[in-house]
């Protein structure tokens, strides 16, 4: 069947620049599950011709704040908190967003996702001199980072057309930092969804959690609140319920995470559309973690990585260094996912992005502390 050969050999060598073959060992790209697709592959490829077949592409990526948070949370008295935070300040510009946004970007060049979720999607605000050290409320409005925006810049620059499909705004905290001026550092969060131009979005919903965790520090408790997005997608002729979000970290508290991972279950209990549901959840997939991922599991979510993941791999996904300038790669939790559930589906490929010394910028930044994971689906 010639066309079914052509068809083949454009899906395992044709790739957009830059972007690894399927050969040879550790490569990106984990592998194709030509033994599952069977007959079902040589029919997309009979009739779609070219190497594309139906399906739908998905990323998940926490971008990460690029500083560390849990630090300053860990203060102890009211100077000791402005000294961690004007530290959390020069690591948060020494870990430069903007040269990390450029290795994001091509890493989704490389994917092609129809649709990603990026998780710790920050706005840096400023006020200079703060009021906050003297008892002040007045919120800092000076943007310093907006990481939305220059990293929608970088996709620009690469020709790659994407569209803010859903925003879900998490935290928003401001604390005094220990500088001359004690300025005021407000530090947004949020959990957004990207689509590429050629998908259709609908039912847009986004929400945060009721479970928050408090967090007292010597200038009053700081509230962490998470949330999720999630949106009907059209592609390739399917639909989908495309679901992101970013659970609270286990090692604050499994009571939090739980409760949230709940929550969402019960959002989407009735949800009859296939879900994709992606993001950093904070849960260890091994067991010696958060009873969370196997909530999931026993809810009816197939993981994409067992299915679909290279069997010889890991596929760990968390941590780098909190500066992301460890000289080689330290992976060993699996805590961000693709998930799916409601119909069965093959899942073609899944693939860790951000976990090889070739991903770093040019100055050996990290692009994350966290790699990703992407999934390509097609309906059987």
């Amino acid at each position: 069947m010639p066309a079914v050969d052509d068809c083949l050999t454009g899906l395992l060598e044709a790739r957009p620049e830059g972007q690894t073959r399927l050969e040879g060992s550790g490569v990106k790209r984990m592998r194709v599950l030509l033994g599952i697709l069977g007959a079902g592959f040589v029919a997309a490829c009979s009739h779609g011709g070219g190497g594309q077949s139906s399906g739908v592409t998905v990323l998940t990526r926490n971008v990460y704040v690029g500083t560390d948070v849990d630090q300053v949370m860990r203060a102890t008295t009211p100077e000791n908190l402005l000294e961690r935070v004007d530290a959390a300040w020069q690591m948060l510009a020494a870990t430069d967003f903007a040269e990390r946004a450029a290795a994001l970007a091509d890493e989704i060049a490389d994917a092609r996702p129809h649709l990603i979720g990026l998780q710790e999607i920050t706005v840096i605000r400023i006020q200079s001199p703060g009021d906050a050290a003297a008892g002040g409320t007045v919120p800092a409005e000076d943007e310093v980072w907006d990481y939305l925006a220059i990293l929608m810049d970088a996709l620009a620059e690469r020709g790659l057309s994407y569209q803010v499909a859903g925003v879900i705004q998490e935290s928003d905290v401001e604390i005094p930092r220990g500088n001359a001026t004690f300025d005021d550092v407000r530090v947004t969060d949020y959990d957004v969804v990207l689509a590429r131009s050629d998908v259709a979005v609908s039912d847009v919903e986004a929400a945060n959690y009721a479970a928050t965790l408090a967090v007292p520090t010597p200038v009053g408790d700081i509230e962490l609140r998470r949330g999720w997005v999630a949106l009907d997608a059209r592609v390739g002729g399917e639909t989908y319920r495309f679901v992101s979000t970013h659970l609270e970290p286990a090692d604050h508290t499994d009571r939090v995470q739980a409760a949230q991972v709940a929550e969402l279950l019960d959002v989407l209990a009735d949800e009859s559309l296939p879900i994709i549901l992606v993001g950093d959840l904070n849960t260890r997939a091994d067991g010696n973690g958060t009873p969370t991922y196997q909530m999931l599991l026993d809810a009816g979510f197939e993981d994409a990585w067992t299915s679909g993941g290279d069997p010889g791999a890991a596929g760990t996904t968390c941590c780098h260094d909190l500066d992301l300038r460890n000289a080689s790669p330290q992976l060993d939790e699996r805590i961000d996912f693709v998930l799916i559930r409601n119909a069965e589906r093959v899942v073609i490929e899944a693939w860790v992005v951000g976990d090889e010394l070739t991903d770093r910028t040019p100055s050996g930044l990290w692009p994350s502390d966290h790699a990703g994971v992407a999934a390509r689906i097609r309906a059987p």
